[in-house]
Parts: structure tokens; C-alpha cells; sequence
């Protein structure tokens, strides 16, 4: 059975009433959640926070609460922290470019600098 709350946003998250939680260990800890919302449609989301719960059901009903309750919200993303995937600091080599390839940026080129000994070629 699903729970039906007077909070129209419990009863939108389809949680299941009958549904057997498992408790916690003593002095256990919730898992982290990611939250991330889209502020209107077409837009990317965007990281908000994090909110602490025992499942992804409540991990939704906690973010809506705390990031959709104030703000404009059309979506929300919920993950779990531990199945973000992260490069290492140590790894930062692999987002260094190679200095062969500085055609592909655009500080690589002078065209001020052309424009100007055009002109100047113009007046002369």
C-alpha cells in the first residue's frame, strides 16, 4: 500500500507503505545523497547539496524539503555519494593539454596584432 499523506509531495514519491526497512546498526550512519535540481525546463541540473537518508525513497522526500521548498524547482536528481564517479588529484595530468595542439585554442592567435600591421600597411 502506498502512503497517503496530507503532504501532497510524500504521497507523489509512491513509497510503499509495506515496505520492510532495514534498521540500522547501532551508532550506524544514513548514506549521502547528491541532490541535484533543474530551475526550469532545457537547463542543466545543478549540484545543491547533499541530504542524509536510509534509502533513495526518503533520500527524494528530504531534497525536495530542503532544495525545492524556497527556490524554483522543476527537477531533481538524487544519487547516491558513493556511485559518483571521481578522478583523483593525483590524476591531474590527464586534463593537461599538449602544447602541440594550441591551434585549438584561441589565445593562440595574434589577430589584434594582424589587424593592426594591416592597418598600419594601409596608411603607408
Amino acid at each position: 500500500m502506498i502512503i497517503q499523506s496530507l503532504d501532497p509531495r510524500v504521497t507523489r514519491a509512491r513509497i510503499d507503505q509495506e515496505k520492510e526497512f532495514q534498521p540500522l546498526d547501532q551508532l550506524d550512519q544514513f548514506e549521502t545523497y547528491e541532490v541535484f535540481h533543474q530551475k526550469k525546463r532545457g537547463q542543466q541540473h545543478s549540484h545543491v547539496g547533499i541530504v542524509h537518508a536510509p534509502n533513495a525513497e526518503l533520500a527524494m522526500v528530504f531534497a525536495k524539503e530542503q532544495y525545492s521548498r524556497r527556490g524554483q524547482c522543476v527537477n531533481l536528481w538524487v544519487v547516491r555519494t558513493r556511485d559518483v564517479f571521481v578522478t583523483e588529484y593525483e590524476d591531474a595530468d590527464i586534463f593537461e593539454t599538449t602544447p602541440a595542439k594550441l591551434h585549438r585554442e584561441a589565445e593562440s592567435y595574434k589577430v589584434m596584432d594582424r589587424i593592426q600591421a594591416y592597418k598600419e600597411r594601409q596608411e603607408a
